[in-house]
């Protein structure tokens, strides 16, 4: 299944699906040192989003999101490429100065997307592919 989308930070990847309902606040919520999500009140508590495609609603909380992105992006445990449904500006920053592709834009369904799931996000040609799981 293919989808187009509005490109926010260029690139592409490929990786297994990890997706939330719950937007996201990179600052307390994931562990900048190992990528773990440590939030006991977020849906992904205990995942890695290290070498995921991470989709989620959108961010949230403080500015400092945007470096804690990065900092997973120089510890090796950032996400591969990030899915929104509509970005703003904490994640969109983040994701350009790590080099992350982030793209938003797609239907809501794409929050149900089943953890493993394959997918490639082409920012750059503004599409995503999904391989099975919606």
């Amino acid at each position: 299944m293919e989808f187009l989308c509005h490109k926010i930070s260029g690139g592409s990847a490929s990786a297994p699906a990890l997706a939330s309902r719950e937007a996201i606040s990179f600052l307390g919520t994931v562990d900048p040192e190992t990528g773990e999500v440590v939030d006991p009140g977020h849906q992904l508590f205990g995942k890695a989003i290290g070498g995921k495609v991470l989709i989620f609603p959108g961010g949230k909380g403080s500015t400092v999101g945007s470096y804690v992105i990065y900092q997973l992006k120089k510890r090796g445990v950032a996400p591969a490429a990030m899915i929104n449904l509509r970005s703003e500006p904490i994640v969109a920053v983040g994701a350009i100065i790590s080099g992350i592709p982030l793209v938003d834009g797609l239907p809501a369904d794409i929050l149900r997307l089943e953890e493993g799931t394959l997918v490639t996000v082409d920012a750059d040609r503004g599409r995503v592919i999904v391989r099975d799981g919606l």
